[in-house]
């Protein structure tokens, strides 16, 4: 056999072993717990702060993906929720400062703010035991839920679920305490 003719057999070889290897890349799966969107890590914030840590980013950025793969979801209340450690004022404001900068994240990313609603709870939804640490861990914590799909609202609940609408995420200038009162409807507090 020449040279070649080796050569020549070698590189379509090759070239068939690097074309089987190719990987296709997949859109990413969702999972969902109820109408809440399971998420591949924490959403974080420096302590009594509604700046989100970097650390957020793989969780907000998974998020931005299933929204704009599930353009059928309308809405998606953003709940954030606290401890009891503190005063409950203090904790309800802070939960609602930190509903709109993930909020206002997931803008800045391109989700167009009338598909979501930015809810705070305050210590008013424990899913822990507040007496120990690692309760309280579980109990701080940011959820994603579907509130309306393709307009109306999810399973007959209020599209707040109950807490409080932290401001309006289509205004420049919406802050915690912007709206009137806690929502018992379908308003979205706009």
């Amino acid at each position: 056999m020449s040279l070649v003719t080796r050569f020549a057999l070698t590189a379509a070889l090759l070239a068939s072993t690097v074309s089987s290897s190719v990987v296709v890349a997949q859109s990413p799966s969702y999972q969902l717990e109820g109408n809440q969107l399971k998420l591949p890590g924490q959403v974080v914030f420096e302590s009594g702060s509604d700046k989100l840590k970097s650390e957020s980013e793989s969780a907000l950025g998974h998020v931005k993906a299933y929204l704009d793969d599930k353009s059928y979801i309308t809405l998606m209340r953003i709940e954030a929720h606290t401890d009891s450690q503190g005063e409950g004022q203090y904790n309800q404001t802070l939960t609602e400062k930190r509903a709109l900068a993930v909020g206002r994240w997931l803008v800045a990313k391109g989700i167009d703010c009338k598909r979501l609603i930015a809810v705070g709870f305050g210590e008013n939804k424990p899913v822990a035991d507040n007496t120990t640490p690692e309760g309280r861990a579980q109990n701080r914590r940011v959820s994603f839920v579907n509130a309306e799909l393709r307009g109306r609202p999810i399973g007959g609940m209020p599209v707040d679920g109950g807490g409080k609408v932290a401001g309006d995420l289509c205004s420049s200038g919406s802050s915690s305490g912007s709206s009137s009162g806690s929502s018992s409807g379908n308003s979205r507090g706009r």
